[in-house]
């Protein structure tokens, strides 16, 4: 298997923007997000990401077919909501890039793609002029009923990238799980690297 690995940007972002989405969906059904996607809401989400100048989406490619995908972007160009811990904790947030998902197919895990995820995703925060990457990863509680038996968790995979828990810095975002009626607020945790 030979996979290809290509940061997008501009036209050639926007062009994948479907194929992101729907990759999205089916990813993160997964542990330990369950997230009930709507498409709807995911091309919205995801024209606002390719519209804001310094975005880049680094894709894994099986030949022609989007396997896996991650996306960055400068913070400044996030939502205010979602700045202000951050601007709270004293952060200048023009410092920052935002790592937002990293989406990969399970047959295609394990083989290295993740640390070029982070690579590309690291090299467009510094070429930005950033000084630091940061990215969130959603909170569940250690004894709930629906976490698969054998699950790792990626904690020791972004710590050797560097990265680390910021303490006190969390923020939320709603979305809404399999057989809930509406959407459900996640605890998500800052995790941070100095480039």
């Amino acid at each position: 298997m030979t996979i290809g690995i290509r940061t997008l940007a501009g036209p050639e972002l926007a062009a994948a923007l479907d194929a992101l989405a729907d990759l999205r969906i089916e990813v993160f059904a997964e542990w330990p997000y369950l997230y009930d996607g709507d498409a709807a809401y995911e091309r919205e989400y995801l024209g606002e990401f390719a519209a804001e100048k310094g975005s880049v989406l680094v894709a894994a490619m099986d030949g022609d077919r989007i396997v896996g995908a991650a996306t960055a972007s400068p913070m400044t160009g996030q939502k205010p909501e979602f700045r202000r811990p951050f601007e709270a904790l004293g952060y200048d947030t023009s410092n920052l890039f935002y790592f937002g998902e990293s989406v990969l197919l399970p047959a295609y895990r394990g083989k290295g793609i993740g640390h070029a995820f982070f690579d590309r995703r690291e090299a467009a925060a510094r070429d930005y002029g950033a000084t630091h990457a940061t990215f969130c990863a959603v909170v569940r509680s250690e004894d709930d009923t629906r976490r698969p038996p054998g699950h790792r968790p990626l904690d020791p995979f972004w710590r050797a990238r560097g990265y680390e828990k910021v303490e006190g810095l969390t923020t939320s975002f709603h979305w809404k799980e399999p057989g809930s009626a509406g959407e459900v607020a996640h605890t998500m945790q800052v995790w941070m690297a100095g480039l």
